[in-house]
């Protein structure tokens, strides 16, 4: 698995334990809806760390809870 697929699945597994929507998840992290897509959605080859701390923060979590997951094992690189 690439490592915006992973990020992205993270993500919305992250949403689905807290049960909120994106666009909730977005106004709680404090950044555009699109951004919050564009990384969902896998069109955001590298959302930054800046972003994923953003979103843990969303999601009530540390940015060490977010990766602290199985899926960041064995991750593919991104092509560019």
């Amino acid at each position: 698995m690439r490592i915006c697929e992973a990020t992205s699945y993270r993500i919305k597994e992250l949403c689905e334990q807290k049960k909120l929507s994106g666009y909730a998840l977005s106004y709680q992290a404090g950044m555009p809806e699109s951004t919050y897509k564009s990384i969902v959605k896998g069109k955001s080859k590298n959302p930054g760390i800046v972003n994923i701390n953003k979103i843990a923060e969303g999601l009530g979590i540390t940015i060490r809870e977010f990766y602290n997951s199985d899926i960041f094992d064995n991750l593919e690189p991104d092509d560019e």
